[in-house]
């Protein structure tokens, strides 16, 4: 780096993309810019792969063509930034590279400029080195350079300009909402920013933009979208971001099917031009309670079979006393048939044991269905012939199969058998990462009942309408009313979520003291909101579509970190920039903040 000297940029003009470059440009004089991604010594020879944002090009140096040229070739290393002239000319016989858009042709260069030397970079920039994730997000700048990283980004800019071309040309307007807000949780914490001018007082970053968006719709723009980000203080999972980015929509004057038929228009879409895939519509639509009776999840994978099945009325007074107790006092005893797993071995099975207590269960029994259809089982001595027959039938077993037995509460049977259901399909290989199966969940819940609050909590949020039919049931039974909620599952993971909103002011003021939220506070919180829906509001609602969801899907990626940008760590930070942290005293002073602890010290439990 030190012996080579940098040249000035001047009043040359970039004429060409390094991977633009094909045979139908032979004979054309060019000019390259880019980074040098290798640089190979042929005896006198020198050969340089130039690489930009479009892929490389071959660029050769050839001492007795150009000396001056070639002199600088040779100070050039990985990562230098150059610029350079010369004729596209096709490859010398046998060295053709069929593999490389640009592997017929390549550029002999008269003149050359370096316009930035480079340090050795601290990893390969390259597809086959494993580099620590740790180090990718320390020098996320050089980690760009990858040419995957680069194309997944490349290719979440034409989704993002295929939404904005479909839902304009399906009549939405585009408009910004606050980043700036009240401060209205809903279910995770929000990131609050302290006001200088108001001193003492919070803004908060949105979670969502829920309530402006349904202030537009009162205010007469009747079909509104946005790619936005918003921001959840939430304990993050490895799909999961604090800052992240929607396709929020909203619509006026539709129903549920209304929302769900446009929207699926917009993801078939995204995927006839992002993987030229043409999606079969409409999607199909599953009720919630069916959801969880077949999956035991809502966002189930449908990219292979593995159903659970309810065995509870079979084994009610069984003489197995796990299953029985558990049927006795209105649990849910469910099974999945592991097609051809019977050779699991004995820590496989302790392992999926293992697996499922993470989610409540505190067992997993299971049966191995031997080669003349027998129980190889603990179990198979504590039930008749009659039962194993029904267990066996129900199940549809056959010789090789493991079947495998959760008996608990609903909640907790569902969960952990409908969880041990999706870590099966992956690690048996029955989810093609190529096929792409969607289904709608409907007829959620709109309340949920929490223990420990002792009060009706909203499954998705407390702006969701009833359906019609099931009004009558807030005054009544409110935990048995259903929504008019919708989410968009694809292969096990919810891409979208939506519902109707209460348009009707008496009816959301319902809603807020089925929650525990009098009237006073629901003024408080949510008065602007309860004032508008007096003036008019319209029926209305809308969705948001996870965007590092869908493009983790589309591009393959194993993490949602590499579909964005600048991404932060599970624990929310950006170990380039090193954020989130700490200021000066003088900015603390401004804002009338004293801290209670010094950054960095231990908190008491």
């Amino acid at each position: 780096m030190e012996d080579a000297v940098s040249d000035i940029l001047g009043d040359w003009k970039r004429t060409h993309y390094c991977g633009d470059l094909r045979a139908e440009q032979i004979g054309d004089e060019v000019c390259l810019m880019g980074w040098v991604h290798r640089r190979r010594d042929h005896g006198g020879l020198i050969f340089i792969d130039l690489r930009d944002r479009t892929g490389i090009g071959q660029l050769a140096l050839d001492p007795d063509r150009d000396p001056e040229a070639h002199a600088k070739a040779e100070a050039v290393r990985n990562e230098f930034v150059i610029a350079a002239r010369g004729k596209v000319s096709p490859r010398p016989e046998g060295t053709v590279n069929p593999s490389m858009k640009t592997g017929e042709v390549e550029v002999e260069i008269s003149e050359l400029r370096i316009l930035n030397p480079a340090k050795t970079p601290p990893f390969m920039l390259d597809e086959f080195t494993e580099v620590a994730e740790n180090l990718r997000l320390k020098y996320r700048y050089l980690d760009l350079r990858r040419e995957t990283v680069q194309q997944n980004l490349i290719m979440r800019h034409q989704v993002a300009q295929t939404v904005r071309n479909y839902l304009t040309d399906n009549g939405f307007l585009e408009i910004e909402t606050p980043v700036l807000t009240k401060s209205t949780p809903e279910g995770a914490r929000d990131y609050l920013v302290p006001s200088r001018v108001n001193p003492g007082n919070f803004y908060a970053l949105p979670q969502s933009q829920q309530l402006f968006k349904q202030l537009l719709m009162v205010s007469g723009f009747d079909r509104y979208f946005q790619i936005v980000k918003c921001f959840r203080d939430e304990d993050l999972r490895a799909d999961r971001q604090p800052e992240f980015t929607q396709i929020d929509c909203e619509l006026s004057f539709v129903d549920r099917d209304d929302v769900m038929s446009i929207m699926e228009g917009m993801v078939a879409r995204i995927f006839k031009d992002a993987l030229d895939i043409e999606l079969t519509l409409p999607m199909p639509s599953l009720a919630f309670s069916e959801v969880m009776e077949r999956f035991g999840v809502d966002n189930p994978d449908l990219r292979f079979d593995m159903e659970l099945v309810n065995i509870t009325d079979i084994v009610k007074g069984c003489g197995f006393k796990v299953f029985a107790d558990v049927a006795a006092k209105d649990g849910l005893v469910k099974s999945i048939n592991a097609k051809g797993c019977a050779t699991f071995s004995r820590k496989d099975l302790d392992d999926l044991t293992d697996f499922v207590g993470i989610y409540g269960a505190k067992g997993l029994a299971w049966v191995k269905i031997q080669e003349d259809g027998s129980w190889q089982s603990p179990l198979a001595k504590f039930f008749s012939a009659d039962e194993l027959d029904a267990i066996g039938k129900a199940l549809a077993a056959e010789p090789g199969d493991l079947l495998m037995f959760v008996a608990e509460t609903a909640a907790v049977t569902n969960e952990a058998l409908g969880r041990l259901r999706g870590h099966l399909g992956h690690k048996l290989g029955l989810t093609d990462p190529k096929e792409f199966k969607f289904v709608w969940v409907t007829d959620f819940p709109l309340l949920e009942w929490d223990g420990e609050e002792r009060r009706h909590v909203a499954v998705h949020h407390p702006f969701t309408a009833p359906l019609d039919e099931d009004v009558p049931l807030l005054e009544s039974d409110p935990g048995k009313a259903r929504a008019k909620a919708y989410d968009l599952v694809l292969n096990g993971s919810e891409i979208g979520g939506g519902s109707i909103r209460i348009h009707d002011q008496e009816v959301q003021s319902k809603m807020f003291n089925l929650l525990g939220v009098d009237d006073e506070e629901a003024r408080e919180k949510f008065g602007f909101l309860l004032d508008a829906l007096e003036f008019g509001a319209p029926p209305h609602g809308g969705i948001a579509f996870g965007l590092d969801r869908i493009m983790m899907i589309l591009t393959g990626a194993e993490s949602i970190r590499d579909v964005i940008a600048f991404p932060k760590t599970q624990k929310a930070t950006d170990m380039m920039s090193e954020a989130p942290g700490s200021v000066d005293e003088k900015q603390l002073r401004e804002l009338g903040i004293r801290l209670a602890r010094k950054p960095g010290a231990e908190t008491k439990s």
